[in-house]
């Protein structure tokens, strides 16, 4: 199949995540997982398969209502420029009802920096490419708001649920995707950036990589760091991948850290990770943007040998095995192997 036949087939699977307002739900409707629901992070990600296609009509509607659900939630966001939150509920949460943009109250890893800091990385990348997602002076406002927000909540060490929504670590990937937004405002400019927040943040990252924690030596969330926020240089990029390639890559994709219970194959949850499919396609992207042109090549090989019969991405595979979950399509993969066929396959 054509890589233009390719990139159709995969936009038309996201398409049909789309719901009314725009927002992409991280999964297909009918799944019983929970994924029919839409999470900041994940609609980040998936917008950005069009930004590639150049479909900007799809990008700004999304981002237009992304900036709806934090005005919505706009007091609740301005108490916390001023005060420190302390509970998870008091933080800007993770995931939201894609019609009505209200948050989900259940118990949840609410507190992620990294989306915020996702959010901010790209409206300013839009700004400085022309592409502004900000309407009027209100969304203005709300950026602003946002970035004094994350700042507030001294991000630098505040440890958060981080990409995986999981316990409360100070996570690399976290910094440095805040990093990444505060310092494309500063080039950007129009909004008011505080030094210092930059300055501790990338001290904090420096002192942490090439670690993703305390817990977790090498994590596949920390390619975000590469692509796409750009925050770390070449040399620390290459020994993230290289220690990444070596500890977690298997056959259908990459494992998120070692020990990952989610979907692990094993009743005892200690081996037997799953096999993300997102992770192979995110390395062709790093790799094409790092020179090596015949890597990004192998690795985009491999991705396109995790779509299913049917022309899917599914989210993982079961450890050793060509079983996928029922996330499939996951809006995030299919973005990614996207991207990654844009950036490969000029």
């Amino acid at each position: 199949m054509s890589k233009d036949a390719r990139i159709k087939r995969h936009l038309d699977n996201l398409r049909k995540l789309i719901t009314p307002r725009g927002l992409f739900l991280a999964s297909d409707q009918a799944v019983t997982t929970g994924y029919d629901k839409a999470w900041i992070r994940d609609n980040v990600y998936e917008a950005i398969a069009f930004e590639y296609a150049g479909e900007w009509g799809v990008v700004e509607k999304d981002y237009h209502t992304l900036l709806d659900i934090f005005d919505k939630h706009i007091d609740k966001i301005n108490w916390a420029t001023t005060n420190k939150p302390f509970e998870s509920w008091q933080f800007i949460h993770a995931r939201f009802n894609p019609e009505t943009l209200e948050e989900f109250w259940e118990s949840w890893g609410n507190k992620q920096h990294d989306a915020i800091g996702a959010v901010l990385y790209k409206l300013a990348d839009f700004e400085q490419k022309g592409h502004s997602m900000l309407r009027n002076e209100q969304d203005h406002r709300t950026v602003q708001t946002l970035i004094y927000y994350i700042c507030n909540v001294e991000y630098w060490h505040d440890a958060d649920n981080g990409m995986w929504e999981e316990a409360e670590e100070v996570h690399a990937s976290s910094i440095g995707a805040v990093v990444a937004g505060l310092k494309k405002w500063q080039e950007v400019g129009g909004m008011d950036v505080d030094q210092d927040a930059v300055d501790r943040g990338e001290a904090a990252l420096r002192n942490l990589l090439p670690r993703e924690s305390e817990t977790k030596f090498t994590d596949l969330a920390l390619l975000s760091l590469i692509y796409p926020y750009h925050v770390v240089d070449s040399n620390m990029a290459k020994t993230i991948v290289e220690n990444l390639t070596y500890h977690l890559e298997r056959e259908k994709g990459v494992m998120r850290y070692k020990n990952d219970a989610y979907y692990n194959a094993n009743p005892d949850g200690y081996s037997e990770e799953a096999e993300w499919c997102f992770g192979l396609s995110w390395l062709a992207i790093i790799y094409k943007q790092l020179g090596d042109n015949a890597k990004a090549t192998e690795y985009l090989d491999k991705a396109t040998a995790t779509v299913t019969k049917d022309g899917k991405v599914p989210e993982l595979y079961f450890s050793n095995s060509s079983e996928a979950n029922e996330n499939t399509p996951l809006g995030w993969s299919e973005s990614m192997y996207v991207a990654a066929l844009y950036e490969v396959e000029e």
